[in-house]
């Protein structure tokens, strides 16, 4: 299977999900680990890729999203952005409202 269509189908089988140097135990980098300490927060399950053990990943994600960094959070599908983006909206609480509305529809 194709690089990117294996990044689309990670993508579409999570409500959320955050590509991030290392592990939500032991992130790899800052920026990780904050977008990764948001995520716990709002005490929902969330999928998580480690791009650091997946070099096609790695290097192929940034064409995949147009986003040239990481961490890359996924929601419903689409990406919301890194981790400025994340906790901005974390802190305006859309974040949240984001995540749980991902995962009911999910369900259902």
């Amino acid at each position: 299977m194709d690089v990117l269509e294996r990044i689309k189908q990670q993508v579409d089988a999570h409500p959320v999900l955050i590509y991030m140097k290392g592990t939500p135990q032991l992130p790899q980098c800052g920026f990780s680990s904050r977008t990764v300490e948001a995520l716990k927060s709002l005490e929902v399950e969330f999928a998580f890729i480690n791009v650091l053990s997946d070099p096609e990943i790695f290097q192929n994600l940034p064409s995949f999203s147009d986003w040239p960094t990481f961490p890359q959070v996924y929601v419903d599908g689409e990406l919301i952005g890194g981790c400025d983006i994340t906790l901005e909206m974390h802190a305006s609480g859309e974040l949240k409202k984001m995540v749980k509305s991902a995962i009911e529809k999910k369900v259902s």
